[in-house]
């Protein structure tokens, strides 16, 4: 098996875990008393390059594996985390409990969080390092765009950009990846630019 297709594999690999743990691990609780705007939904444009991948909200570029880049789109549902019981309020009051919120997530919490879920994928440090954690807005709804990159044994490394946008009931998480020689930056700069929440 070519170095390309081992990483096109790896990728494919990263990113579904990555989407499924980014739901479990960060996209949590709403904070208490924490204002924000109902959303119904978000959109953005790609590339006709890329083509669903058989997998809800994953597509890769259709020359694959010859390239690598792929993106993918997860919606969480706050709204059956954001219910506590009486138990759980008075577990919060008395201090004995914290609600890890989404809204409190920064750039060593991100790093250390994702650290964590891919050295359990991999069963190896993946040597994931965020380059920039920032503050974002779109269209009046808070979230944070975040960059990174990670090099799997044996593989080259690999580029991750990742927009989550919060609103009071769901949370929209779009991850873009590439490799470090696929030619798709402007692509998913392009993209990017075209996201909207309503």
């Amino acid at each position: 098996m070519n170095k390309k297709k081992i990483l096109f594999n790896a990728i494919v690999a990263a990113l579904m875990a990555f989407a499924i743990f980014v739901t479990n691990a960060l996209c949590l609780e709403l904070a208490a008393g924490e204002e924000l705007k109902e959303a119904t939904g978000c959109t953005f444009v790609l590339n006709s390059e890329f083509v669903p991948a058989g997998v809800k909200g994953y597509y890769v570029n259709k020359y694959r594996p010859m390239e690598s880049s792929s993106v993918s789109y997860n919606v969480h549902d706050n709204s059956a985390d954001s219910m506590l019981t009486n138990r759980e309020k008075a577990e919060i009051a008395s201090g004995e409990k914290s609600i890890d919120s989404l809204g409190k997530l920064d750039k060593h919490k991100y790093e250390a969080l994702v650290s964590e879920g891919y050295k359990a994928q991999y069963g190896a440090d993946v040597g994931f390092k965020v380059e920039s954690f920032d503050h974002i807005e779109i269209d009046g709804y808070p979230g944070y765009k975040i960059v990174a990159k990670y090099e799997p044994e044996g593989s080259q490394v690999v580029h991750q950009t990742v927009y989550i946008i919060r609103s009071k009931y769901r949370t929209f998480t779009i991850t873009y990846q590439r490799a470090a020689d696929d030619d798709c930056e402007e692509s998913f700069n392009i993209s990017a630019s075209t996201i909207r929440v309503h």
